[in-house]
């Protein structure tokens, strides 16, 4: 058994750094919110570390998944993160969701210290992490991957290579991109059909049954339905991974005009105040506009 890290431990974290002490790995663990850390340490011998930097001076191979750019940023490179404690040829692997090209940044300056670092980002949300069925994209060095990819596998059944630095990330966005626009679709004709006076599981059935079923659809659909908004992937987080595909786009001079209004409806979303909210609670802008709720009939 391995000497690994785990750092982030919100929502996904928590069950995937769980699931890596349960498969027999010493795991030292840090949270920004030190008492999930120390909670998760005591309940499954985990080892509690005070900094990243403690964690970076216990492990081979360390992963870790925070919010956004800068939390990563800050727990790899900034005062008493991984980097000042990490020895020689460690294994840093980034399951944050951020910016392929800062990623490709840290990276560079991961190897000046002869540290190697794989983007990672993963997706399944809660259900996944908690049942070990993640999805991860991975970019870098194919051998490094090679080396630790025994240490996903308790995370996740199913590992895709994506190529050099920064793959992974973009395989993660194009993802992200395609459910986040789904989404909204969804909340449209739903929303639509609903004011029209067709009932939403009938809806849904035919969706179902149809060209247009959708597993996103699918699996969402009955949460709308029970109005149950509790959080699996969050509105403010997929609002920041739209962004991201929008400075990619930026970047790569791709057109993405769906995309963009999409952004809007989820900023107006957090406006509303949904942004703790599962994805699913975009719809309720659609809803408060046009003075329908797509709720089950229990009739």
């Amino acid at each position: 058994m391995a000497k690994l890290g785990f750092l982030g431990l919100g929502i996904m974290g928590y069950p995937m750094a769980r699931n890596l002490l349960r498969a027999g790995h010493e795991v030292a663990l840090w949270s920004n919110t030190a008492e999930k850390a120390r909670r998760l340490a005591a309940e499954e011998k985990g080892v509690f570390c005070e900094t990243p930097k403690q964690v970076g001076e216990f492990a081979e191979c360390i992963f870790l998944c925070v919010g956004d750019t800068a939390m990563s940023r800050a727990v790899i490179l900034g005062k008493d993160g991984i980097a000042e404690g990490a020895k020689p040829g460690t294994v840093i692997a980034d399951a944050s969701t951020v910016s392929p090209s800062e990623s490709r940044e840290i990276g560079c300056r991961l190897a000046e210290r002869n540290l190697h670092f794989l983007d990672a980002p993963c997706t399944g949300s809660k259900p996944g992490a908690e049942g070990g069925t993640l999805t991860f994209m991975i970019g870098g060095d194919k051998g490094v991957y090679e080396k630790v990819k025994p240490y996903f596998e308790p995370m996740g059944k199913n590992l895709y290579y994506c190529g050099g630095p920064g793959m992974g990330l973009h395989a993660k966005l194009t993802q992200n991109l395609i459910l986040s626009n789904i989404l909204q679709a969804f909340n449209e004709g739903l929303v639509l059909s609903t004011k029209a006076g067709v009932d939403p599981e009938l809806m849904l059935e035919i969706l179902n049954n149809s060209a247009a079923r959708c597993g996103l659809i699918a699996f969402k659909a009955p949460y709308v339905f029970d109005r149950n908004f509790e959080t699996n992937f969050s509105v403010k987080w997929m609002h920041k991974d739209i962004g991201l595909m929008l400075d990619s786009a930026r970047e790569l001079q791709v057109p993405l005009p769906l995309t963009s209004l999409t952004q809007q409806l989820f900023r107006a979303a957090i406006a509303k105040g949904y942004g703790e909210e599962d994805i699913c609670a975009t719809i309720k802008v659609l809803e408060e506009i046009t003075g329908v709720e797509v709720r089950r009939n229990t009739r």
